[in-house]
């Protein structure tokens, strides 16, 4: 039996410059909160497939709706850079 073996080089190569920036990687800590706040929306969501709604889990969808909203709003007045009344300074 013949063994199939590539007889190229690697396509591509490996380089130290496929790794995320300081920066990339501030951007992506930046939107973790609203990341995990919409998969906790969509967890909700899912456990409604193979079955009704409840009122407890109209409550949880409401909630984790609320916290992809605040964490959006979060990271809009942060990207802004302005305060609002009530911020800490």
């Amino acid at each position: 039996m013949k063994s199939i073996v590539a007889l190229q080089s690697v396509v591509t190569p490996w380089s130290d410059g496929l790794e995320p920036s300081d920066s990339e990687l501030n951007a992506i800590e930046a939107e973790m909160p609203i990341v995990l706040a919409e998969v906790e929306l969509l967890d909700a969501l899912i456990v409604l497939l193979d079955r009704p709604a409840s009122a407890f889990d109209g409550r949880r969808i409401r909630r984790a709706h609320h916290r992809v909203m605040t964490a959006r709003r979060d990271a809009a007045n942060r990207s802004s850079g302005t305060q609002v009344a009530g911020d800490a300074a």
